[in-house]
């Protein structure tokens, strides 16, 4: 049985509801009602929560049509700029246009999570 420390990606951090967290938190460590390594653990498990969430519960797809500007590849996560884009829900459902999307993409695991 593995007890060692399996890490998470911190990109979700940049979300918007990540974004609301780190917000939250900081006013909450600004005003001490919280010690910031209690806010350090807060965010990890959010990087723990959403990463299985939407891996075990989020199944619809999406179809996406655009104009590539850049992409990168560095430390094995691929970065992709894309312009004047289109998104489609595969249940024919609205379709959202955005001038400017980016695209991060990151092996399923960091590197040297646990396996």
């Amino acid at each position: 049985m593995a007890t060692g420390v399996q890490n998470f990606y911190e990109l979700y951090r940049r979300s918007s509801i990540g974004g609301a967290l780190t917000d939250t938190l900081d006013d909450l460590i600004t005003q001490n009602n919280i010690d910031p390594q209690l806010a350090m653990k807060v965010l990890a498990n959010f990087d723990r929560a959403i990463t299985e969430v939407l891996q075990d519960k989020v199944r619809s797809r999406l179809s996406f049509k655009g104009s590539l500007d850049t992409y990168r590849f560095c430390d094995e996560v691929w970065t992709f700029q894309l312009k004047n884009v289109t998104f489609k829900m595969e249940n024919g459902g609205q379709v959202v246009t955005a001038d400017r999307v980016k695209i991060v993409s990151c092996t399923a695991k960091p590197q040297g999570a646990a396996a």
